[in-house]
């Protein structure tokens, strides 16, 4: 047990000391300290995935609205499933999981309303300054700066033509920085799925992203 935990325990009535113990703890300590009866560990676990989650679905789907929307829903179920998470697996897998599965449930429904699509691409060009992909340094200077940005801008192009599936892989391997075994447990898929996708993903997105770049 670690003294961060100790210490928790002794942090009766003290908000201010109990969310600064929590940060200290690891995601396995704090999951514990919610089950425990400590509801400050829930909003711990909200403020340590919620831009992560914001960032992954938004990649996926390319909707900073409808992915917001899709973060509350996957910790609206975290919150109702917690007590059944095996605690002996990473929380970060499991999170990641429920996030994915509402991400390519959401691709699905709107491959089959052509007005959804169109109304994304509409709201995609006029959000180029909110994108969540961080290729920006607030240091830098302004020919750098706009560089960086029209990166950025072509990445996202890049990786919103590839296929749902393919997609999913990148994202996580690519801009998530996920293991291959943490995105077989994601995706549901075995390694050798996982390995055989990201490697077309990353050929298909070479060949969308040479002409855009040259």
């Amino acid at each position: 047990m670690t003294n961060a935990v100790v210490d928790l325990q002794r942090a009766e009535a003290q908000p201010r000391t109990t969310i600064k113990l929590l940060r200290q703890l690891d995601d396995a300590s704090v999951v514990a300290a919610y089950l425990d009866g400590r509801a400050e560990a829930f909003q711990e676990l909200v403020e340590r995935y919620q831009k992560r989650l914001l960032n992954f679905v938004y990649r996926t789907i390319g909707d900073r609205e409808r992915a917001e929307d899709l973060v509350q829903e996957v910790f609206i179920r975290v919150h109702r499933h917690l007590h059944r998470f095996d605690q002996t697996k990473k929380f970060s897998t499991w999170i990641y999981t429920i996030a994915s599965n509402l991400a390519k449930n959401e691709l699905r429904n709107r491959s089959r309303n052509p007005l959804v699509l169109f109304q994304t691409i509409s709201k995609r060009d006029g959000e180029s300054d909110q994108r969540p992909l961080q290729f920006e340094d607030l240091h830098s200077r302004p020919d750098d700066l706009f560089h960086k940005r029209h990166l950025r801008e072509l990445v996202e192009e890049a990786v919103a033509q590839l296929p749902e599936h393919h997609r999913i892989v990148f994202v996580l391997r690519e801009l998530e920085g996920k293991t291959y075994e943490e995105i077989a447990e994601i995706t549901d898929c075995n390694l050798g799925t996982v390995k055989s996708r990201l490697n077309r993903a990353r050929n298909r997105f070479a060949q969308i992203i040479a002409p855009l770049v040259d």
